[in-house]
């Protein structure tokens, strides 16, 4: 059984910090593409970061320099390093896989990040 578990999120001060996690199970985690996306009330979910297969990164403008992906395929995990947090990036953050060879898609079920003035 596929599963993208988030883990990491609540509520924390302007400009603190907060770590998600996704653990993966089920899928054959080398070979995703993953990628953090963010939602908000009334509004579509957005990109936040994508890490490749290979490891390449890419990110929204509104959180470069402030945002780090990564991966660890050992641990089929997938990170997102949020530093200097802003009230705009409250939402609920949810972890997405995508297979390089059969396109699937998968989602996690969301984890909210609640980032307080």
């Amino acid at each position: 059984q596929v599963q993208l578990v988030e883990s990491g999120g609540g509520l924390v001060q302007v400009g603190g910090s907060l770590r998600l996690s996704c653990r993966a199970s089920g899928i054959i985690f080398r070979n995703k593409d993953m990628a953090w996306y963010r939602q908000t009330p009334g509004k579509e979910r957005e990109l936040v970061a994508a890490i490749t297969s290979g490891g390449s990164t890419n990110y929204a403008d509104s959180v470069k320099g402030r945002f780090t992906i990564s991966r660890d395929n050992a641990k089929n995990t997938v990170y997102l390093e949020m530093n200097s947090l802003k009230p705009e990036d409250t939402a609920v953050y949810y972890c997405n896989a995508h297979d390089i060879y059969t396109h699937s898609i998968r989602w996690g079920q969301g984890t909210q990040v609640t980032v307080s003035s």
